[in-house]
């Protein structure tokens, strides 16, 4: 079964969710701040993240980024700000998910299923290339002109997913529900802003993702 940490300051909301982690069945661990999520994940491996932002000594986006350093674990974050512009950052930094409280326990484990799944799906393992791009879905990487891309886990799961649905016209909403894997509280330009990111990390073959007007994007290539 899955391993989860738990970061939070609040000693109830990590005994809320442990509570429902353990009713499904998952293996769980506990964090009281972020400085203390990177130091565990130093010496150990988890499927998943749930972490808080708001936290003394180090805040959740700082310890994401810390731990990403080493380890590409999926991250849930949570927060009690709304902020569209807090969750554009998230989205970024590579972040997976992100509940704002108060949340439904339900609703979030719901949310700790899916992404998982999408983690422990089986990609294709060939390594497909468009001239000087080469994409290798279960390995995970981007080559571009012979040379290893780094960009954020939603990058590499948009580009992907692109990939895979090559020459077919794909909506944000589409985009949204199958790469987040969620109901988006926010808007499209969660897509905009990653579809941006990832041509710029394309470089020249940034030409394959085309642009639909008033309708979203497609990977175009032979």
């Amino acid at each position: 079964m899955a391993k989860i940490l738990i970061v939070d300051d609040e000693d109830k909301i990590r005994n809320v969710v442990r509570e429902y982690a353990d009713f499904e069945g998952y293996e769980v661990e506990e964090a009281r701040d972020g400085m203390e999520a990177v130091d565990i994940c130093k010496t150990k491996d988890f499927d998943i993240i749930i972490m808080d932002i708001m936290m003394p000594r180090l805040d959740g986006f700082s310890a994401s980024k810390e731990i990403r350093k080493k380890k590409q674990i999926p991250i849930i974050m949570l927060s009690a700000r709304g902020e569209e512009y807090d969750k554009l950052f998230g989205f970024e930094i590579g972040i997976d998910d992100y509940v704002v409280k108060p949340f439904s326990p339900k609703e979030l484990m719901a949310r700790v299923r899916a992404v998982l799944k999408r983690n422990s799906q089986q990609a294709q393992g060939d390594v497909l290339k468009f001239e000087g791009l080469e994409i290798n879905i279960a390995g995970r990487e981007v080559i571009v002109d012979g040379e290893k891309v780094t960009m954020t886990p939603k990058e590499y799961d948009l580009l992907f997913y692109l990939v895979k649905n090559k020459n077919l016209a794909l909506t944000r909403e589409k985009l949204l529900e199958e790469v987040w894997g969620f109901d988006f509280y926010g808007d499209d330009r969660t897509v905009d802003t990653h579809i941006k990111m990832l041509r710029n990390s394309l470089g020249e073959y940034r030409k394959f993702i085309v642009t639909l007007r008033g309708m979203g994007y497609k990977f175009e290539a032979n």
